[in-house]
């Protein structure tokens, strides 16, 4: 491999990187933010939630502090995920760059039908009856602190790829 595909790999990594933390924080910030405003309880059950995804509600709300940072760790996963996933389809799908606004909006939206239609109901969370306010509010939250993040980050760093202004050192 040549030192310029390298180093471009590299700064690819570090944009992805960059990308998926900013993402996965806003997010789990945001959850945890709205979760203890809407309950008063510990934030932490966040955590737990997702965990309960893998490993049921019984193993996933009794197993102490393990299950919170596992939970995290799938969090993030699955913030890298999407990331990685629009890192990829970026540079395919050329209107993803017309309005990054609007491809922001666009992706949140994506996320969280992917998240609320596919990933949770074949998951092993304790299922909730659907509720519309909440489904908008999940959803705007994804839109500003996925899709905007994600959409930003990445497309800013194709965008001086493509005019060459990429400094990878």
């Amino acid at each position: 491999m040549s030192p310029n595909k390298t180093t471009a790999n590299a700064g690819a990594l570090g944009i992805i990187l960059l990308a998926g933390f900013t993402a996965g924080t806003l997010d789990i910030l945001s959850a945890c933010t709205q979760y203890y405003l809407n309950t008063g309880k510990n934030p932490v059950m966040v955590l737990n939630y997702v965990a309960s995804g893998f490993f049921g509600k019984e193993t996933a709300y009794a197993n102490g502090i393990i299950m919170p940072i596992v939970g995290l760790l799938f969090h993030y996963l699955i913030a890298f995920s999407f990331t990685l996933f629009f890192f990829w389809l970026y540079p395919k799908w050329k209107t993803l760059a017309w309005n990054k606004l609007v491809t922001a909006f666009g992706y949140g939206l994506f996320v969280w039908a992917v998240m609320n239609l596919l990933v949770v109901p074949m998951s092993l969370t304790p299922k909730r009856p659907f509720d519309i306010s909440r489904a908008v509010i999940a959803a705007a939250i994804l839109i500003c602190m996925i899709g905007l993040p994600v959409t930003l980050i990445i497309g800013n760093y194709y965008a001086k790829k493509k005019e060459g202004r990429l400094i990878l050192n």
